[in-house]
């Protein structure tokens, strides 16, 4: 994917790091996607049991299909639209900035920038088991522009993410100090 096209990338400017969800973040969602998606078949083979004659009527055996099939197209476009806003969210370092695209359904998209001059202070938080294990977390970033604090969830190894952040962010206060 080319960011440069949405991210309007200066000349002078590098990506640094591009962050997404911890891949772990995933898997309850496919867990639930393939548990919905035998309910079909464990009620089918309740019916051919308990109510054979269903599935030989005239009217009965295509409304049973044409409700399993929008079920099961209902599920599949949620678990489309979960996995798009999943790989989509994104987190942009570069030497000048940062950008957070965070993807909101199918159609809509919200992408803040902070100078990374500008960063204040940033917290990484890691809560409960599974982040502790599998080393995710979130980062709450607060800085001096108009948007004061903003969090990115779920992030790989936040303790490093933070430290390399701050340390690009002191990188462009000297650049900035020193070129006025």
């Amino acid at each position: 994917m080319v960011f440069t096209a949405f991210i309007h990338q200066k000349p002078y400017e590098h990506i640094v790091y591009k962050v997404r969800h911890h891949l772990i973040t995933l898997v309850p969602a496919i867990l639930g996607f393939l548990v919905l998606l035998a309910i079909p078949a464990v009620l089918y083979l309740l019916i051919v049991r308990l109510f054979p004659s269903l599935l030989l009527g005239t009217f009965s055996y295509p409304l049973l299909v044409l409700a399993g099939s929008i079920y099961c197209l209902s599920i599949i476009l949620f678990f489309y639209t979960y996995f798009v806003s999943f790989y989509l969210d994104l987190l942009i370092v570069t030497n000048d900035r940062l950008l957070h695209i965070e993807q909101q359904g199918l159609f809509a998209r919200t992408i803040s920038e902070v100078d990374l001059y500008k960063i204040q202070d940033i917290t990484s938080e890691i809560n409960g088991i599974f982040p502790s294990v599998f080393n995710y977390g979130n980062l709450l970033i607060q800085t001096a522009g108009a948007l004061e604090k903003f969090m990115i969830s779920s992030v790989p190894h936040p303790e490093m993410l933070r430290q390399a952040i701050l340390d690009l962010a002191e990188a462009d206060r000297k650049f900035h100090n020193s070129n006025p």
